[in-house]
């Protein structure tokens, strides 16, 4: 691809008032890049918005949306037409886990995560997406996760829902790979951000060891920037060897492992037997 001049770019990313998102914010903003920012609380995506544009000279704007509306793809073009801007890269980054035994869970927050998780990148990628192609520029960047890679006891909706952002992410990338459109899925294994706290639980990261967000990051980044992208990257040697998992053992056994690997009692024992995996 040639050179990419994030001058020329207006982004858009969710998710964009902490951990990765806030990361790719700074990132971007750094490079040059103007920026829409989405995300719930209304606080943090203003003293961004504020910090970056004093910081670098961008023009930042600020959105304040639950993404986990059904009409929230809709609902953001407008937005942003209102406010007068041309979006030519997104980052769908947002989203948010459950931790525990499904039958357990609560209907209505397994209803909204997969909202969050898959219906708003979904109808974000097709608000945005058709634009870029005909413009025969620009990238999207869905986030997906290291749980997309196997099965995921105890975040069984989590992990379905990162599977499903792969599996279409890299569809997408096979329909505009000629189009001049970047298009890959980015996978982040465990990431010292705030997923755990919203979850609940430290069992949910299985006490993987942390990436920082800025890795995370700097891993998407070369990959955009690299001579031919491709379909998917995860951030991390270590995740991309346990992805690799799946071409060893049957899906019997590592789901049967991935139930240790999560069990909050294994927390309490010695793990020393026990091989250590980036699950979200």
């Amino acid at each position: 691809m040639p050179a990419l001049d994030y001058a020329d770019h207006t982004i858009l990313i969710t998710g964009a008032s902490s951990g990765i998102g806030a990361s790719f914010a700074r990132a971007l903003a750094r490079r040059g890049s103007d920026l829409v920012l989405v995300a719930r609380r209304e606080d943090r995506l203003r003293a961004l918005a504020a910090e970056l544009e004093q910081a670098h000279g961008v023009t930042v704007t600020a959105i304040a949306q639950d993404l986990g509306s059904p009409s929230a793809g809709t609902d953001l073009a407008s937005a942003i037409a209102a406010a007068g801007r041309r979006v030519t890269g997104v980052i769908n980054n947002a989203g948010f886990g459950t931790f525990g035994d499904f039958i357990d869970e609560a209907p209505g927050r397994l209803s909204q995560e997969i909202a969050v998780d898959i219906h708003a990148p979904v109808q974000i990628s097709s608000a945005f997406l058709p634009g870029m192609v005909a413009a025969g520029d620009g990238f999207l960047i869905n986030v997906a996760s290291m749980a997309a890679y196997t099965p995921t006891p105890r975040m069984a909706v989590y992990g379905g829902a990162k599977a499903f952002v792969l599996s279409f992410t890299e569809s997408v990338w096979a329909e505009t790979r000629s189009s001049g459109v970047t298009v890959f899925a980015l996978s982040p294994g465990a990431t010292s951000t705030e997923f755990n706290a919203v979850v609940g639980t430290d069992d949910a990261t299985a006490g993987a060891r942390m990436r920082t967000a800025d890795d995370v990051v700097s891993t998407a980044l070369s990959h955009l920037e690299s001579r031919n992208p491709g379909p998917s990257v995860i951030d991390g040697f270590s995740n991309r060897l346990s992805a690799n998992l799946g071409r060893v053992l049957s899906r019997r056994s590592i789901a049967a492992l991935m139930h240790r690997l999560t069990d909050p009692a294994r927390r309490t024992r010695s793990t020393s037997d026990v091989p250590r995996l980036s699950t979200p």
